[in-house]
């Protein structure tokens, strides 16, 4: 019993020192980087990565970077393992950028329902996007779906004003289809649109740089004008989950 707790007890001092020599390691990383590349943005976290002896450097932004253990490379590129063949950095930045469902501010959105609109999937688009109007006309495919329509106007000025129109019409999801199916303009209205704005800093934030930009139930997101055949895997995929 005595020798049980002095292992465990030696257990938790080997535990104890590798965790002061992790904190020490990161230290000397961040300051050696920051001294040498003032200009880096701010360095969120460090870590080990799956190669040996090659630290993860992720930035404020999310960005992926690699060094040593000095702090003395930088690498700027993907990291990819060869056996497995799998591109391990885009696998990090995926998982990184993944937005929960619960969190999306969907008071900010409105719905378009096909079907019975089980199925749920989130969807950031300007309205003078021409990829996103094909994108609309190819999603009249789907069934039994609900889709949260994020207006995200960060192409001009005129994308603000149509995407205003657009939640203050009385009707949102017949406003945007009628525009984005049909080409009908949308007519003059104005209500409080503070929600365009609200989305702008929701993508800022989570780093929804295009659109259209779709996010799934199971935290998937998925930049560009998929076809709507991906679509319904994702939305498959989803349901799994």
């Amino acid at each position: 019993m005595r020798f049980a707790k002095l292992a465990k007890l030696g257990l938790a001092a080997v535990l104890a020192l590798a965790g002061v020599a992790a904190l020490a390691q990161e230290a000397t990383i961040r300051k050696n980087l920051n001294e040498r590349i003032p200009q880096l943005p701010t360095i969120a976290e460090i870590s080990k990565s799956p190669m040996a002896g090659l630290y993860e450097v992720r930035l404020e932004d999310n960005d992926i970077m690699y060094t040593d253990a000095e702090g003395n490379f930088l690498i700027n590129g993907h990291l990819i393992d060869t056996r497995l063949r799998r591109n391990l950095t885009e696998e990090r930045v995926e998982k990184l950028s993944a937005v929960a469902f619960s969190a999306l501010p969907v008071k900010d959105a409105f719905t378009i329902v096909r079907g019975n609109g089980k199925r749920k999937v989130a969807v950031f688009e300007d309205p003078n996007c021409g990829y996103c109007k094909r994108f609309e006309q190819d999603m009249q495919k789907l069934d039994n779906v609900t889709v949260y329509m994020f207006l995200f106007p960060i192409l001009s000025p005129d994308s603000t004003e149509k995407a205003r129109n657009i939640w203050c019409a009385k009707d949102k999801s017949k406003s945007w289809q009628d525009w984005m199916v049909r080409g009908q303009t949308p007519a003059n209205a104005t209500c409080d649109a503070g929600a365009l704005a609200r989305n702008i800093e929701f993508g800022k934030k989570h780093r929804i740089t295009g659109t259209p930009t779709l996010i799934f139930e199971d935290g998937k997101r998925v930049p560009g004008a998929i076809p709507s055949a991906e679509v319904e895997k994702y939305l498959v995929a989803a349901a799994k989950n």
